[in-house]
């Protein structure tokens, strides 16, 4: 499935993200960022990104983007019956998991 991501979504991604970077040794370039789509309990995901595949990464970013839930009771069956090419959208609501790869320090869970 397509996913439709609403206009001021990426804005607040693109911020958060570089929040998250901004004490790292490399900034973003050091990032592996996952991204998943989270319906209900469950977590799909969706891809890996080694954002400068030329660092050595020092943190991990899971980014969790949520379906827009007043959409929900209408595409539920999408998920296992319906046509590929079905667009679902997307909540403005995400969150972001860090964690630094070398480092005991806990995860940082960051929510928007």
């Amino acid at each position: 499935s397509r996913l439709l991501m609403p206009a001021q979504l990426l804005a607040q991604v693109r911020t958060e993200l570089l929040h998250l970077a901004c004490s790292e040794p490399c900034g973003l370039r050091g990032a592996l960022l996952d991204l998943c789509v989270e319906h209900g309990k469950a977590c799909h995901d969706v891809g890996h990104i080694a954002v400068d595949p030329a660092v050595v990464p020092t943190f991990q970013l899971t980014l969790v983007l949520r379906l827009d839930s007043s959409l929900w009771p209408k595409i539920q069956g999408l998920f296992t019956s319906g046509p590929a090419f079905t667009p679902l959208k997307l909540s403005t609501g995400f969150r972001v998991i860090k964690k630094k790869l070398y480092s005991s320090e806990q995860l940082l869970i960051e929510e928007c």
